[in-house]
């Protein structure tokens, strides 16, 4: 689905992502750890189009993504959802749900996709005339998720989804995105600092470091590995 190869990006001509190569195949769920400034977030926003590539290619689904104006990638399929939740604190729950659901396909599917979000994340319909910024930090988190799968995406992309969280809210996130997996089989590749989490729940993980992938490899072999366990896993 999505392909990513030799990738160079960053800002001001200064690089930050140094010929990253990683591969994303439909239903899969991909985690991407690493430390702070290792260029997790970049290279989501270099997918979205928000950071313009120096080098290499990002294709998905087959197309050259890179010569797709950022304002269109998101009507093929692609959800991002960023980091700091970035909601409308002014708009209503409901409203932002609604800014989800510009893509073709989601004001397409737009009620269908409301009753299935609202299944999902029950706490958006009770509030759902409630201004945003007025939400706790894990209900807004849910009101980002919910935004991104308002478009009908194919990939869902999630940065650091709990950040700012506290633990049992950042594990209630999670057990609704695993939910969400399962019902829909949806591709999800996540950015996450919570490297146990992340990797417990995925197929396949990269290590990125310093804007390079050191490591990759299916989420039991990566928890396995020493430089893993002791790094990021305190062990």
């Amino acid at each position: 689905m999505l392909e990513i190869g030799n990738l160079q990006a960053g800002y001001s001509q200064v690089a930050v992502l140094h010929e990253v190569s990683l591969k994303v195949e439909a239903g899969q769920f991909i985690s991407i750890v690493g430390p702070n400034g290792a260029g997790k977030s970049t290279l989501f926003k270099t997918i979205s189009g928000t950071v313009e590539a120096m080098g290499g290619d990002i294709r998905f689904e087959g197309e050259d993504l890179l010569s797709i104006e950022p304002s269109r990638r998101a009507h093929l399929g692609i959800a991002h959802v960023p980091e700091g939740r970035q909601v409308f604190t002014s708009l209503s729950v409901l409203e932002n749900l609604e800014m989800g659901a510009y893509t073709q396909a989601g004001r397409k599917n737009w009620k269908r996709n409301l009753e299935q979000i609202y299944t999902w994340l029950p706490v958006l319909k009770e509030r759902w005339n409630q201004p945003a910024g007025t939400l706790s930090g894990g209900e807004q988190q849910m009101v980002a998720i919910g935004r991104g799968l308002a478009s009908s995406p194919k990939l869902l992309m999630l940065d650091e989804p709990s950040m700012g969280l506290a633990p049992a809210i950042a594990d209630f996130v999670f057990d609704k995105l695993m939910e969400i997996r399962r019902d829909t089989g949806l591709t999800l590749l996540l950015v996450e600092q919570r490297v146990a989490e992340a990797l417990q729940f995925a197929d396949w993980g990269y290590v990125l470091e310093t804007g390079r992938v050191v490591l990759e490899g299916a989420s039991e072999t990566l928890k396995a590995n020493d430089r893993i366990r002791q790094a990021y896993l305190g062990m």
